[in-house]
């Protein structure tokens, strides 16, 4: 079923064309991805999608009767208004039954009032709408309905802006960087939603999990075209490649045969006029898919180093507190060079305290921090830089530097240190203003890798940054010889750069765990596994000893009906665990001996074991009396 048809859109900034005549269409249930480079359109196209802002021509026509929920990139509120006042706002009469309701039980309201919220509940079957209020506000920790818009962080405006749009259960969703401002824990609840709501999603995401999850559909806007992927991202990186080697194959046919044909226009030019029409007509087709060229602009990350020495920084039994706020209790550690570290932890925990100790722009309350001469900090950080909005890009390079050395003993010019982080001639005398958010955020870090840094932190780099300039970035981290840091909600990002993590845990708790996010999260959680599933057989064979009595061949002779369901039960039960067990006995003697994976498997197979024989011994108690 057709949700959505775009058809023929443009739209053009100025002299900048952003797309020509473009169509695709989305049906029910698609998720889809928007990708596309920074500056190229991809916001400006899902407002246009959900009638924020008007295309130069063309339509977007949804179905009838299909709701739309919107999250803006950067969304604004009355800052006198309350959260539950944004998240109540509009004319949706389920949502004003919840708002009464909630009045009355707050103020203690009852008689007629009450009455008439608590009717309004049932009528418009409002109850399960509280319930799942209470579940999205509470993952996304948007708590606290009173609070004023003018008191919350960019963090807590960009949560409460997208509680808003799952919270009405949408049949389209429209989404800009949801991810963004986001902690991991949230990450990966949103992404569990996603994949099980039924709504139809376009979205606009640098997390590339994200799009390996929860995308069926990729559509990449390049050069102005569209060009729809049925897939994942890994499918959509698959044969965007093929489309690529088959444009150039054809650009080099057409070359080779225009050659051939040029020769033919050159011959006999008095003649000329006598030549075929269609020929000739041909001839200046063929010129122009000949002359076509792929787009190749790169980002070139070519910056030069300063010499690291031996030693960067040093914490010796450093404490931090803030009143009963503990952030670092005793805390030693030597940073080396060429070390990867990723930070881990939810808001509160220290991890901006940390930064800014290694930086030298807060103090210990004990202990040291000591930073060794040759070290040249480079700050990457979360909320950037103040940028005037009327400063042409240009200055703001030649602010830092006129000349900029590189790779190699080369020098370049401001203007082409520009060129190297994709902003072209064009663009050199452009405000700041003009830049689209992540063209601002490439500018950013621009300014901060100018200064040659060889102990690089980077708090949340990858916010509003396109997916090819993040592949350029983890490409130039990757042969980084200095000292880096990454702080980041983006996993896809830190699994493949760090080489452990900091696992800030709060009070004062910080835990050093070799290897990246997803090597710690399923560990994590197959520890919470191991845990609930003990517990659970504990609970459990507690609960057959205490409900069922001992059974006694003297005092009973056959089964209650009861007695016989469960033995049933318990024939199935054991017949799926001998299964697994076997299936777990061969993983664990089979080829693969990667220490985590034999790990998983025995614990696997330890709790399977348990398990089997504790319904054993119900099941051999019970056949007795068959």
């Amino acid at each position: 079923m057709n949700y959505l048809s775009v058809e023929n859109l443009s739209k053009t900034y100025g002299v900048k064309e952003l797309f020509h005549e473009i169509s695709f269409g989305l049906s029910k249930g698609d998720k889809v991805g928007l990708i596309a480079k920074n500056g190229t359109g991809k916001s400006t196209l899902l407002k246009i999608i959900a009638d924020q802002e008007y295309a130069d021509s063309g339509s977007v026509i949804f179905r009838n009767g299909v709701t739309i929920g919107f999250l803006s990139q950067n969304e604004e509120f009355d800052n006198n208004k309350t959260i539950e006042d944004i998240i109540f706002d509009g004319d949706n009469p389920i949502f004003k039954a919840v708002k009464d309701y909630n009045h009355c039980v707050e103020n203690n309201i009852e008689g007629k009032a009450m009455e008439d919220a608590f009717d309004a509940m049932n009528q418009n079957n409002a109850w399960d709408i509280e319930l799942r209020l209470e579940q999205i506000l509470s993952e996304l920790k948007v708590n606290l309905p009173k609070h004023k818009i003018g008191s919350l962080s960019g963090g807590q405006l960009k949560r409460l802006s997208l509680a808003r749009v799952p919270v009405n259960n949408p049949d389209f969703m429209i989404l800009d960087e949801p991810t963004n401002h986001l902690d991991l824990d949230m990450i990966e609840w949103l992404e569990n939603f996603l994949s099980k709501n039924a709504s139809t999603v376009i979205m606009v995401t640098h997390d590339r999990y994200f799009l390996e999850t929860i995308c069926n559909n990729i559509i990449e806007l390049d050069q102005g075209n569209i060009y729809k992927y049925t897939g994942n991202y890994s499918y959509y990186l698959e044969k965007k490649a093929e489309r690529e080697e088959l444009e150039q194959t054809n650009i080099t046919k057409a070359k080779n045969l225009m050659r051939t044909e040029l020769e033919w226009m050159r011959r006999m030019p008095k003649a000329r006029g006598t030549k075929s029409k269609a020929r000739i007509g041909a001839f200046y087709d063929l010129e122009g898919r000949a002359s076509k060229k792929l787009a190749k602009d790169e980002l070139t990350l070519d910056v030069k180093m300063d010499r690291l020495g031996s030693k960067t920084v040093e914490f010796h039994n450093v404490g931090k507190s803030f009143g009963d706020l503990t952030i670092l209790n005793k805390f030693s550690y030597n940073f080396q060079r060429m070390e990867k570290l990723g930070i881990v932890g939810g808001n509160g925990t220290g991890k901006s305290t940390f930064l800014n100790m290694i930086t030298n722009q807060l103090q210990p309350d004990s202990g040291k921090v000591a930073i060794g001469e040759t070290v040249t900090f480079g700050y990457y950080r979360q909320d950037g830089i103040k940028l005037k909005e009327d400063q042409r890009v240009i200055e703001v390079v030649k602010d830092i530097a006129e000349v900029i050395p590189i790779e190699g003993g080369k020098k370049i010019s401001a203007g082409q240190f520009l060129e190297r982080f994709l902003f072209p001639t064009s663009m050199h005398y452009q405000q700041v203003s003009k830049l689209s958010g992540g063209e601002k955020r490439r500018l950013y870090l621009l300014t901060v890798l100018i200064k040659n840094p060889n102990f690089l932190i980077l708090d949340e780099p990858t916010n509003d940054l396109d997916v090819f300039t993040m592949n350029v970035l983890e490409e130039y981290l990757e042969n980084y010889k200095g000292c880096l840091i990454v702080v980041t909600h983006d996993r896809y990002f830190m699994d493949k750069i760090v080489d452990h993590l900091f696992i800030f845990e709060g009070q004062g708790v910080v835990k050093d765990i070799l290897g990246n996010y997803s090597i710690w999260r399923e560990n994590q959680k197959q520890e919470q596994y191991s845990k609930s599933t003990k517990k659970n057989v504990a609970s459990k064979s507690v609960e057959i000893k205490e409900t069922v009595p001992e059974i006694s061949s003297k005092a009973k002779t056959t089964l209650t009906y009861k007695e016989k369901l469960e033995l049933e039960a318990l024939e199935l039960d054991l017949e799926l665990l001998e299964t697994e067990k076997t299936k777990l006995e061969n993983d664990l003697s089979g080829d693969n001996q990667d220490s985590q994976f034999i790990l998983e498997i025995s614990t696997k197979l330890s709790e399977t074991l348990t398990t089997l024989e504790t319904k054993s011994d119900r099941w051999l108690a019970l056949s007795e009396y068959t």
